[in-house]
């Protein structure tokens, strides 16, 4: 079953447009990877799934087309949203900052509080820590937890290795095949890095200037001579 489904969207940003007739599915239970380089159109495609960039096209989620609504709206349709850590309010403690995620899920606070805690036990330790004197590793933890806060069906992840060391990517790697294995969430990663996204990720769309360029799962696109040079050199 079809977990989301995006067809033929277009974005915008005034008269600019940004994405053209992209195009993707992912199934429930699956990941998947956009990557490309940085101003190929991953962060716009968020932009454009959550309301928060002017689009056309379809965006449906579980069936029911979202495009165009609200994003508290949007999020209380199943879809979960870590941007990069860098938004993150930087003053806030840990705790305070995952129920600010919590908006449109009150009834499952507690419940999702415990699922943070048990991919991330440092976040319980450190809850009353103060975002701004976190390392990156652990703003990523928080970014992350916070859009489990929503009680999410389809969890959309931008650039979670950015900046982090290899030890830190392994272990983000983990938690969402945990997240997907034993949660049974769809989870869509943007990526540069794209041999985490390969490592990672059933189903990888190549996204150039705001078009799919490429598509396929990690072993078709291995032996795609254009994809090959153009992210490993060969």
């Amino acid at each position: 079953m079809s977990c989301l489904t995006v067809t033929d969207l277009n974005a915008f940003y005034g008269r600019a447009q940004a994405l053209f007739n992209v195009s993707i599915r992912a199934t429930k239970g699956e990941i998947i990877a956009l990557i490309g380089a940085n101003g190929a159109g991953k962060s716009t495609f968020f932009d454009s799934v959550m309301g928060l960039a002017r689009a056309t096209g379809t965006v449906q989620v579980a069936g029911t087309d979202v495009l165009g609504r609200k994003p508290a709206t949007i999020v209380a349709h199943g879809v979960g949203y870590a941007p990069e850590r860098f938004n993150l309010f930087p003053y806030m403690s840990v705790r305070d900052t995952l129920l600010v995620g919590a908006y449109t899920a009150r009834g499952d606070i507690e419940r999702n509080l415990g699922i943070v805690h048990s991919l991330f036990p440092r976040l319980k330790e450190r809850e009353g820590q103060e975002i701004s004197t976190q390392s990156g590793g652990e703003r990523q933890m928080v970014s992350l937890g916070r859009a489990l806060m929503t009680s999410p069906q389809v969890l959309l992840v931008d650039e979670p290795t950015i900046g982090l060391a290899p030890k830190v990517c392994i272990e983000i790697a983990g938690v969402l095949r945990r997240l997907r294995d034993e949660f049974g969430l769809t989870i869509v990663i943007a990526e540069q890095n794209a041999n985490f996204a390969l490592s990672l990720a059933e189903r990888v769309y190549v996204l150039e200037s705001g078009r799919v360029k490429a598509e396929g799962t990690a072993a078709e696109l291995s032996e795609n001579e254009a994809f090959a040079e153009a992210y490993f050199g060969h």
